[in-house]
């Protein structure tokens, strides 16, 4: 029940939000600038207002202290470790964006500092949630039931990078209008499916209903033709809480089914680079990431959204299956 009451929360905090944002990152000149190299008819789309993860952001906060406020009266706040630590990597995006956008400079943080910070906020959570009992080195396989049991040390470095990984897969997925959110729903819904069956994670279940409902009060606004878009300040958050839930849940392979999208975009951009340097100049792709190739072959964003999603959505389908024998369903 406070699960569904979360998704409702922040469904209806993020839709007055945007009513009340977006006029604000227009009256701010917060315009997206559009890549150069991407396809010629996102230039259409220059000029709309970005940052608005924000919106989303506030209304998951809003949903989870409100739903979640009976059980931090007793101590559970894992929901808002997840949150904290997802914020951290929102923050990293906003001060690019507001750097970009409203001061049009590209003084924002470099490749490698946003690497250290993005690596620092990793390590500072696992050893949180390591710390709370949330977490084992015992990485569990889904699918087989089996553990493989690491050391610890081992375990916290894949650990940080399959985070950081994560959360800047999450961000090379935001390229079109509502692709982002919309393959994020499923995701949501899986983690607060799973926290049905296990007891104890009710609080995690909050923040993953409060999750779906903050991206679809988004996609009121972001569904093509977007009025706004996610940012930095969103996709940066987005990925830090698919991540940290999967973490909270102590299953991070679970991710590979759940973010099946997430990775075919991120393989489709590193294999582009490649096969372009390993050729001298050939391409794989028509373009990368994935979407913009299927953009160029004809596809329209919103065919694309609901193709991808689908495929979201058969991930998560398959890695709840991979999962019931863990919880005994």
């Amino acid at each position: 029940m406070m699960t569904v009451l979360a998704c409702i929360l922040s469904f209806a905090v993020t839709a007055i939000a945007g009513r009340f944002l977006i006029p604000w990152l227009r009256r701010l000149k917060a315009g997206q600038e559009i890549r150069e190299d991407g396809p010629t008819w996102h230039n259409a789309k220059a000029g709309t207002p970005t940052m608005g993860g924000l919106m989303f952001i506030a209304g998951i906060l809003v949903a989870i202290l409100a739903a979640g406020w009976s059980r931090m009266l007793h101590g559970d706040c894992k929901h808002l470790y997840i949150f904290g630590f997802a914020a951290i990597f929102g923050l990293i995006g906003f001060l690019d964006d507001f750097e970009k956008v409203v001061h049009h400079r590209n003084l924002g943080l470099t490749a490698l500092q946003k690497f250290a910070l993005q690596l620092a906020a990793a390590v500072a959570f696992l050893t949180l949630m390591r710390y709370e009992g949330l977490l084992t080195p015992n990485l569990y396989i889904p699918f087989v039931q089996a553990h493989l049991v690491m050391h610890w040390p081992v375990y916290m470095v894949l650990a940080a990078f399959i985070i950081v990984g994560t959360v800047n897969a999450v961000n090379i997925t935001d390229g079109i209008d509502g692709l982002a959110a919309s393959v994020t729903v499923p995701v949501g819904l899986f983690f607060a499916v799973v926290a049905t069956w296990w007891p104890g994670r009710e609080q995690l279940g909050v923040y993953a209903g409060a999750l779906v409902g903050g991206l679809l009060g988004f996609l009121v606004y972001n569904f093509h033709p977007a009025k706004v878009f996610m940012g930095d300040t969103g996709s940066l958050f987005l990925g830090g809480t698919v991540a940290a839930l999967a973490f909270a849940y102590d299953m991070p392979l679970i991710l590979i089914p759940v973010g099946f999208v997430y990775i075919c975009e991120t393989m489709s951009d590193i294999l582009q680079v490649g096969y372009f340097k390993l050729t001298h100049g050939k391409r794989l792709f028509k373009m990368a990431p994935l979407h913009h190739h299927f953009e160029l072959c004809g596809w329209s964003e919103v065919k694309l959204v609901a193709v991808f999603s689908l495929v979201s959505t058969l991930g998560c389908c398959l890695a709840a299956l991979g999962v019931l024998g863990r919880y005994q369903i």
